[in-house]
């Protein structure tokens, strides 16, 4: 069984750690323009690198199930791939919005795709499960022939 998910857990473990980096950023920055908790506003430095780990916050758990989904239904190779793309946009998200607040486009725009992607396999290959488990039909091999 691990054979089959140890990509997955690792792409997972990745994206903690992003997400921990992103924590600490904002640490980081409440001490440099001194802005104490509960406080979410100020320079407007501070608040684009906020908003972009708030924004990264609220995706991530959108991504690990749509990961999960993928690998466990779909392919556990093509889903890890897809999830180090979404952590490298995610990365370049974050240092693009806390550079500018238009340096953050493109990079949402591409891991908004690459979610949009993560959906289509995780749909296709739940799908799949479905109809072979409960209908006895396999695609695959219905493509095949």
């Amino acid at each position: 069984m691990l054979d089959q998910i140890h990509w997955l857990a690792a792409v997972t473990v990745l994206g903690v750690l992003e997400q921990a980096y992103f924590f600490l950023q904002v640490i980081y920055a409440r001490r440099l323009f001194g802005i104490s908790p509960p406080k979410i506003s100020g320079p407007p430095e501070f608040e684009r690198i906020f908003r972009a780990q708030v924004n990264s916050s609220e995706y991530f758990p959108i991504f690990l199930a749509l990961l999960w989904q993928a690998g466990l239904f779909f392919h556990q190779g093509l889903a890890a791939a897809l999830g180090l793309l979404y952590l490298y946009a995610r990365y370049c998200y974050f240092m693009g919005y806390k550079a500018s607040s238009s340096g953050r486009l493109a990079p949402i725009y591409f891991s908004a795709g690459v979610l949009w992607i993560l959906i289509a396999v995780s749909a296709l290959g739940i799908l799949h499960f479905f109809l072979s488990h409960y209908m006895g039909l396999n695609v695959l091999q219905l493509l095949t022939a």
